[in-house]
C-alpha cells in the first residue's frame, strides 16, 4: 500500500490484531539501507496486541526518494505526516539504528508538533551519538579531501571524469557505495548530527536494547544513553549485533512482549 505525503509516495504495510484490545498504533522506524521488508518479525510480535504499521522511509524499499538532500529533521518531518495521515491519538515507535534518529527528534523537537502522543518508545542499537573519531579515521578523511581535490582540478577531471565516484566509493561506507547520488548526500548530512543533547529531553517510556557485539552503534551508546533518558532501561542481548532483533529473535520478541505487555 501507498500514501502521498508531501508530493512523495511512502510504502507501507498495516498488521492487525485478530481481537483488537487497544487504540493505540505501534509504528516500526527501519535502519539505513534496510526496508520494512526486514522488521516482519516485530510485526508478527506486537500485531498480537496492537495494529502495527511498517513503513519505508523516503529513498528505501518502495518509497519514492525525496528531490533534494535531506537531513533528519525533514525525514522526521515526513514521519510526522505519515503518522498523522492514520488518524491514531497515541501511538509506540520500535526504532531500529537511523529510525532511532527520528524518533529522538519526534520526541523532543518535533513533540509540541505532533497530533498524537507517544505513549513508549524502544530503541533497538540506535543511532544519533556522533562516535568519536580515531587517528586512523582522520587520517582516512585527511586522504580523501586531499584526493578529492586533485580529481577535481579540471585537467584531472576532464581526463578521468568517474575518478571521484570511483573515490566516494573507495573511501565511503557499504551504505554509501550502495546509495544513489542524492542518498548519499542525505546519509552524509544525517551521519555528521549529533543528536546527544536531545537525549535527556525525553520524556516517555524509554526501552533500549543493544546487541553486545554490535560494532556499527557500540554498546557504549545504548549505556550512555540509558544514564541520560530518565527512567529508561537497558537491554543487551549477547552475541547479537547491529541487526539484535535479527540474532536474537526470541529473547528481542520476549523482550517486547514483556514492555509492550503483550500476552503469551
Amino acid at each position: 500500500m501507498t500514501v502521498e505525503i508531501s508530493g512523495l509516495s511512502v510504502n507501507y504495510e498495516s498488521f492487525e490484531p485478530a481481537v483488537p484490545e487497544t487504540d493505540t498504533v505501534v509504528f516500526v522506524l527501519h535502519g539505513w539501507g534496510a526496508n520494512l521488508n526486514v522488521y516482519r518479525s516485530i510485526a508478527a510480535v506486537t500485531a498480537a496486541k496492537y495494529r502495527t504499521i511498517l513503513f519505508d522511509f523516503p529513498g528505501f524499499g518502495q518509497s519514492s526518494e525525496p528531490e533534494e538532500p535531506w537531513d533528519v529533521s525533514q525525514f522526521t518531518e515526513l514521519t510526522r505526516q505519515f503518522i498523522e495521515s492514520f488518524g491514531c491519538k497515541k501511538v509506540i515507535l520500535i526504532a531500529h539504528s537511523f529510525g532511532g534518529r527520528v524518533t529522538i527528534k519526534l520526541c523532543t523537537e518535533f513533540r509540541e508538533k505532533c497530533a498524537f502522543t507517544i505513549e513508549k518508545i524502544i530503541l533497538t542499537d540506535s543511532a544519533g551519538i556522533r562516535p568519536k573519531r580515531s587517528l586512523k579515521s582522520r587520517c582516512r578523511t585527511r586522504i580523501y579531501k586531499i584526493s578529492k581535490w586533485f580529481v577535481l582540478l579540471p585537467p584531472v577531471k576532464k581526463l578521468y571524469p568517474d575518478a571521484l565516484n570511483a573515490l566516494q566509493k573507495k573511501f565511503g561506507s557499504a551504505d554509501y557505495a550502495a546509495a544513489s547520488p542524492v542518498m548519499r548526500q542525505c546519509l552524509v548530512k544525517t551521519v555528521n548530527e549529533d543528536l546527544s543533547a536531545l537525549l535527556p529531553q525525553i520524556k516517555v517510556p524509554a526501552l533500549l536494547v543493544w546487541g553486545d557485539k554490535d560494532t556499527a552503534t557500540p554498546l557504549s551508546d545504548g549505556q550512555h544513553m540509558e544514564r541520560v533518558i530518565k527512567g529508561s532501561g537497558l537491554v543487551t542481548l549477547s552475541g547479537a549485533g547491529h541487526f539484535s532483533f535479527l540474532d536474537q529473535p526470541a529473547v528481542y520478541a520476549a523482550v517486547l512482549r514483556s514492555f509492550l505487555e503483550i500476552g503469551a
